[in-house]
């Protein structure tokens, strides 16, 4: 069990693999390199933010419907409370990109010098709809 205050502060993200649950197959879940950073702070608020790197850029600001669904589905960000329990998170979002999302997601999580590595929870890839495990690594900022 880690206290709060070592998960407080801001945390870059360094992979997101996933891990499909009926053949073990591991990939990158946002490609190789993916943009992203969840912070928690003191007054029980997180914020998460992650985007595939090489995302498509609007020839112009009006965008085509296609885009708007791809540059969907190349990112995820919500904002939510959390409360420890053990050696879990857990996130209460309020607000999501994707309003499904609107739940109590429950995150494992170790905690090792200035590495988070949020990993173990089962869920459903948000493209296949595919069981899947999911891991993020993150560097504290």
């Amino acid at each position: 069990m880690t206290d709060s205050m070592s998960l407080i502060g801001t945390w870059r993200m360094t992979s997101w693999t996933r891990k499909a649950i009926a053949t073990g197959e591991v990939t990158d879940a946002m490609g190789a390199d993916p943009i992203g950073y969840i912070a928690y702070h003191a007054d029980g608020r997180m914020m998460a933010f992650v985007a595939r790197r090489e995302r498509p850029r609007p020839e112009n600001k009006q965008l085509k419907e296609s885009q708007k669904v791809e540059l969907f589905d190349t990112m995820l960000a919500y904002c939510a409370s959390y409360t420890l329990e053990g050696d879990k998170v857990i996130h209460h979002v309020d607000a999501a990109w994707n309003p499904a999302w609107q739940m109590d997601l429950i995150r494992p999580y170790a905690l090792d010098g200035d590495r988070l590595v949020i990993a173990g929870a089962p869920g459903r890839d948000t493209i296949t709809s595919e069981p899947v495990e999911f891991r993020m690594e993150f560097r504290k900022v």
